[in-house]
């Protein structure tokens, strides 16, 4: 069940139906889920009050599925709720589908608040296709290579960030690409809900002197120097070319070290 990602008012008349039918609560943390509850009984009246509370997040999955009863869970309404937004976006809701799926368990997926198709939306970025990457790696090479490989993707770009990291974020992609269009919105639906767009530098300068506070959402636009018809890494392995030379533009195209794309040519001649 998806949850409000700032407005008690986004949520749906039948998630809440739904709330009031609830027997056991699964939630990434319950203190957050309990509080939620406290909130939509108070806003609207409700007497929500699931029994039993269990936590599923990125640190116990397998920890929860080895000390999963299916017998507990039978004929009773059952709830997964994240911390706020969507369902198995960027949570571990994906590993309960999957798992009802395998057993054979009835499921159902209700519709609701979503940040990335709020930020798609509101960017004017995008008209149709677009690349969601949720969190990118918090630093070193893995991040370096993240945001290369997002600013090489034909298509818009859709990211969470945190304040801690989201300046960061804008002053690497200003860096490859000054002139590259980035939205970016923050405390999205809530009070101080504020949205940026520019191009990169000056996006940079724009964040440098703002409030970061809130949690983020940054879509970064498409590359105009790719297409669907650009080179691959089996076009470049097909010229006629030495390694040293191709190691170089393989490196253009994935954004990894063209020092050790060389060594692995190198190993397979």
């Amino acid at each position: 069940m998806p949850t409000p990602i700032g407005n008690l008012g986004d949520i749906s008349k039948r998630c809440l139906d739904v709330l009031k039918l609830c027997d056991i609560m699964i939630c990434e943390d319950t203190r957050v889920s309990k509080n939620l509850i406290s909130l939509l009984n108070s806003k609207f009246e409700l007497n929500i009050a699931p029994k039993e509370f269990y936590a599923l997040h990125t640190h116990n999955v397998e920890e929860f599925f080895s000390r999963f009863d299916a017998v507990k869970f039978e004929n009773k309404v059952c709830v997964y709720a994240s911390d706020a937004g969507f369902p198995c976006i960027s949570d571990p809701g994906v590993d309960l589908v999957r798992f009802a799926q395998e057993r054979g368990i009835s499921y159902e997926v209700l519709p609701g608040a979503n940040a990335a198709l709020l930020a798609a939306a509101a960017s004017g970025l995008i008209e149709k296709e677009f690349t969601f990457l949720g969190f990118l790696p918090n630093t070193g090479k893995e991040r370096t290579l993240a945001i290369q490989n997002a600013l090489n993707s034909p298509y818009p770009v859709i990211v969470y960030e945190s304040p801690r990291r989201v300046e960061a974020l804008v002053a690497a992609v200003a860096e490859l690409d000054a002139e590259r269009e980035v939205f970016a919105i923050k405390e999205a639906t809530k009070k101080f809900e504020t949205k940026f767009r520019g191009l990169a530098s000056e996006l940079k300068t724009t964040l440098a002197n703002s409030n970061l506070n809130g949690e983020w959402c940054v879509v970064i636009a498409g590359s105009h120097a790719m297409n669907t018809e650009k080179i691959s890494v089996a076009d470049v392995l097909a010229l006629d070319l030495p390694p040293k030379q191709k190691a170089k533009l393989i490196a253009k195209i994935t954004g990894e070290d063209s020092k050790i794309i060389y060594q692995n040519l190198i190993k397979k001649s």
